[in-house]
């Protein structure tokens, strides 16, 4: 089973430079996980899709997935999972400047699901919003702080969290998603940290051509909530599983190729591959039809599935509790999701556990 509480330590060096200086540098200072306690195997998603355990394997890599309690929201996932991206780092709620969360199953339309996140940690002196860019929501949000604390705000420590209460809105009967999708949350502390290390630039791209290829079709202004929807099932997740596939395996190496020209690196010199975790099996044929080592890609989603926005963050959390993550590892991130939307940056890590003391 997967941890259900993930809290790991990047103590980087405060840079020297002054925040709101556009040459600081903007890093990790702590990442953490959560998934809910129960626990959705294969045999009980095989019996209601009806497929086998041996098929959902083979096909997707996914051995299990959390689901969330009926009392259980996106905003609570979430929290739980900042909570322990702050004890890692060291700080508290009352250390948050800025607070993004970025999820597809947001508590309500209205407020921002960083509202309730916000009232949970008590973090009243924090802004709060919402990023929305699907499975590529953390590293759009990440783009949104770091430039935040690089710009004139006197801000010093952002949390972007990622999350989703996917089970709220999946049909068990359909294949095509109930097999892919969990609930989970990854957080990551963001701040100044010491020269050459963090985040370089992050680039994001989308196509609203592909808005249809994967979403939920009702609830919001273009089809509103009514008892015609409902009976469709058009609040639950629709997706062109063959579009989305062929999406992944076309963006992922552009992405990765765009992020190692902007870095100057080349592939030998990745040493840890965190991206999106749409499925084991798709990820590892699109690592290595992009020329990489599979054995530097982190794998989280044979354990915990699809968690859409929160994949990267939590594989963060989980590679640095798993002893993947060194001082000076260059970290090649890849995010791509519903929009469509795809992003991609290397991350420069701080100081690791032996260095930490811990």
């Amino acid at each position: 089973m997967a941890d259900d509480n993930l809290g790991y330590l990047d103590r980087s060096s405060t840079n020297n430079g002054n925040v709101g200086s556009r040459n600081v540098a903007i890093g990790v200072l702590g990442a953490g996980g959560f998934v809910p306690q129960r626990v959705r195997t294969n045999a009980e998603v095989a019996e209601l899709a009806g497929v086998t355990p041996q098929w959902i394997v083979e096909r997707t890599g996914i051995q299990e997935r959390h689901v969330s309690g009926g009392d259980q929201s996106a905003s609570d996932l979430a929290a739980a999972a900042v909570r322990n991206a702050l004890a890692a780092a060291g700080l508290g709620a009352g250390d948050l400047d800025l607070i993004i969360v970025t999820t597809s199953t947001p508590d309500e339309l209205g407020p921002s699901t960083a509202c309730r996140v916000q009232a949970l940690l008590q973090a009243h002196q924090a802004v709060a919003f919402d990023v929305s860019a699907a499975c590529t929501g953390w590293l759009f949000g990440t783009r949104v702080a770091v430039d935040y604390l690089r710009g004139d705000t006197g801000a010093r420590c952002a949390v972007v969290v990622g999350v989703e209460a996917y089970s709220h809105f999946l049909d068990p009967a359909d294949r095509a998603t109930a097999v892919l999708f969990g609930d989970g949350a990854g957080a990551t502390i963001l701040g100044p940290v010491a020269a050459g290390t963090g985040f370089g630039q992050i680039e994001l791209g989308s196509d609203g051509d592909h808005a249809g290829d994967v979403l939920i079709p009702a609830g919001g202004s273009r089809h509103p909530a009514s008892t015609d929807t409902v009976t469709r099932g058009q609040h639950r997740i629709h997706m062109d599983g063959k579009a989305v596939r062929d999406f992944i395996l076309d963006i992922f190496p552009k992405a990765a190729a765009s992020a190692l020209r902007r870095s100057g690196l080349t592939a030998d010199q990745i040493d840890v591959i965190v991206t999106h975790q749409p499925n084991p099996v798709l990820l590892r044929k699109a690592c290595a039809d992009a020329g990489f080592d599979v054995e530097r890609l982190i794998i989280v989603g044979d354990l915990v599935g699809n968690i859409g926005a929160g994949s990267v963050p939590y594989a963060l959390a989980k590679a640095h509790s798993d002893g993947r993550l060194h001082a000076g590892d260059r970290i090649l991130i890849v995010g791509f999701g519903a929009g469509v939307t795809w992003g991609s940056t290397v991350l420069t890590w701080g100081i690791d556990d032996a260095e930490a003391g811990r």
